[in-house]
């Protein structure tokens, strides 16, 4: 008779035969588990990058500072997200560093030259991701080596600045000068505008409050001012609205000035705070543009009054090396009631250089007799708001689609012409 195996024996097979099939089935959730968590930190590494090279491209205007700016702007965005299953301190295992921001020229060589840089590199590798099953099966298996507790992932962007299909500028409309054509409009780069805060805008070539969005509402004017409208077009009709006195709140932010319950960690700053007026920064003697943006100061002014490009390099305040209200207002000759306190200067935490951003050089759209967007100007805010509001000027900078603008605004690129907007090439 053929022998028959025993229960016994079955039952025993059986148990091999599960415990196979759980380990295979082990293995292939473990796969699926922990390569899922390599790919959201993947992905969130990436996130990380890319905004730290679209931060570092936007301040890549040829400026001597700007290599410093564009490290400072790509470490502050990048490191403002959250990394490895949204940790905000990336698990304890580093944030990005200076050194993980590189500069590439026209060419693509890797350069260190502020004025040659034209593309902005963030790469960085996040070490000991936890593999958690994949770890347990080398703990059940015995294999170890064949099981790494933990992996690594690595990201890398790179962009630059292109044209732009819409563009993010501050709610104030330019009008062209009489006669004044494409691509000045009758301006000179260096001389002061005065923007009228009136309720319609001013003719002759001033600048007046407006409504990106094309209604009057003195409120949208000021969440626009806030930097949330960035679907602006060449063709889109322009609000005037009138102005409510909340609107210096959020223009003054940009100096790094504010009201009690303000703070530069919400109300980003520029990287300086300091401000011009006729007060410390005369009319020339020979006519000539004021150009507080990058000129040498003019006669009379005080002795430590220097340009706006020097000043931001030293993280300066309204009250340039202080922090006192009073000693912005006596800087400037200016009228600050209702703010209390300022960002503070140099390299102190909480101030211009830790929440910097740049905020003071802005594109505004220019228009028609219609109040049609026709193109964009580059500005540098010059001074903060008074209270009472009083005329207060803005400094002409060029075109804002000139090569080598310092302006670049937020938007959707891919235009063939126009302002500046970062863009991700890789």
């Amino acid at each position: 008779m053929k022998a028959r195996s025993s229960p016994r024996r079955q039952r025993g097979a059986m148990i091999i035969t599960v415990a196979l099939f759980l380990m295979f089935l082990l293995g292939f959730m473990g796969i699926a588990l922990d390569f899922g968590h390599l790919f959201v930190a993947r992905t969130e590494l990436q996130t990380a990058v890319d905004s730290c090279a679209l931060a570092a491209a936007t301040e890549l205007n040829g400026e001597s500072t700007a290599i410093s700016r564009a490290r400072s702007a790509g470490q502050t965005a990048g490191n403002a997200n959250n990394v490895n299953l949204q940790s905000a301190t990336w698990s304890g295992q580093g944030k990005l560093i200076a050194a993980d921001i590189t500069f590439r020229d026209a060419s693509y060589a890797v350069t260190t030259a502020s004025a040659n840089a034209r593309y902005a590199q963030c790469t960085h590798t996040q070490p000991n991701i936890e593999i958690w099953l994949m770890k347990a099966m080398g703990a059940f298996s015995g294999d170890y080596a064949g099981n790494p507790s933990t992996q690594s992932v690595a990201a890398n962007a790179v962009a630059t600045r292109g044209s732009a299909q819409t563009t993010c500028p501050i709610p104030v409309l330019v009008k062209p000068k009489s006669g004044g054509t494409a691509p000045d409009y009758g301006f000179v780069r260096g001389e002061w505008v005065t923007l009228l805060l009136a309720q319609n805008a001013a003719t002759g070539g001033q600048i007046g409050w407006a409504n990106l969005n094309g209604t009057n509402s003195a409120s949208e004017t000021r969440d626009e001012l806030s930097g949330n409208e960035c679907e602006t077009r060449v063709g889109d009709p322009i609000g005037t609205p009138g102005v409510q006195t909340v609107i210096a709140e959020v223009w003054n932010q940009r100096f790094g000035i504010y009201k009690n319950s303000d703070s530069p960690s919400a109300g980003r700053p520029d990287y300086t705070g300091y401000a011009y007026t006729t007060t410390n920064w005369p009319a020339r003697s020979d006519g000539t543009p004021p150009n507080a943006y990058d000129g040498s100061p003019p006669l009379g002014a005080p002795a430590s009054a220097q340009n706006f490009v020097t000043k931001r390099a030293a993280f300066a305040s309204c009250d340039d090396t202080g922090t006192s209200l009073s000693g912005c207002e006596t800087r400037t000759g200016l009228t600050l009631n209702s703010f209390q306190k300022l960002a503070a200067p140099g390299n102190a935490t909480g101030g211009h250089k830790q929440y910097g951003l740049d905020r003071r050089i802005v594109t505004a759209p220019v228009v028609d007799g219609s109040s049609y967007v026709i193109d964009y100007l580059c500005f540098l805010m010059l001074q903060p708001l008074q209270i009472p509001m009083a005329d207060t000027q803005l400094e002409y900078l060029g075109n804002a689609g000139a090569v080598g603008s310092p302006c670049t605004t937020s938007g959707l690129p891919g235009g063939s012409a126009g302002p500046l907007v970062p863009v991700l090439v890789r």
